[in-house]
């Protein structure tokens, strides 16, 4: 294994492990649907990233990037997508407070919809994008394929967030049983909507 190939997974490893967006929409959708809705999600997490990724070393997202107007449409789309799921979880806390039944995991609920909010939540985010295009060009050498290499080094950052995801889901879904309880259930659903909520303004307000 190469001395840069090390340093990049190092660098994608402490990426990973820090807690953002997608870490809270698992957390929020294994509270809301149970672990299989958790693991859902982390696939289209995966599948947004992998797709940014590969768009990155096709090029395209330079356009993105270059093209002031379809960045800023994407971005606010983002924000927008993050705000409504902050809200979502709020709602839900408030219904609970209010004494209201909220939906719980179940037959009725597709489980294509945590595997679209995953998915969305990184498609929409133009950030996503300007991080590849200026993180994989500098593990990528000369005499690489550039493409083949970039995608390779997408594949790896992608496998990690699949299994730190993945432990994240199945880590929350075991402590359920505490976590259902009342005060800590409404203490995660309020804290988890609210930086949700947070990310989106953070996002819509940011300047380039």
């Amino acid at each position: 294994m190469t001395p840069p190939l090390l340093v990049f997974m190092g660098v994608a490893a402490l990426l990973t492990l820090t807690p953002g967006a997608d870490t809270l929409l698992v957390m929020r959708n294994v509270l809301a649907r149970g672990r299989r809705a958790g693991l859902l999600t982390t696939g289209g997490i995966s599948a947004g990233i992998f797709i940014h990724a590969t768009l990155s070393a096709l090029g395209v997202s330079l356009l993105l990037a270059r093209e002031a107007s379809a960045f800023e449409a994407v971005r606010l789309a983002g924000a927008g997508y993050l705000i409504f799921l902050g809200a979502q979880s709020l709602w839900r806390l408030r219904r609970s407070e209010a004494g209201a039944a909220t939906p719980g995991p179940g037959p009725g609920r597709p489980g294509s919809r945590s595997f679209v909010e995953g998915l969305l939540t990184n498609l929409l985010n133009p950030k996503v994008a300007i991080f590849y295009l200026a993180f994989l060009p500098q593990f990528v050498g000369v005499t690489d394929v550039v493409f083949l290499k970039s995608v390779l080094l997408a594949a790896i950052h992608v496998g990690m967030g699949v299994v730190w995801l993945s432990l994240v889901s199945v880590f929350v879904a075991t402590l359920r049983s505490f976590i259902e309880r009342r005060r800590v259930r409404r203490t995660l659903e309020g804290v988890t909507g609210a930086v949700l909520v947070a990310l989106g303004l953070r996002l819509a307000l940011e300047r380039r």
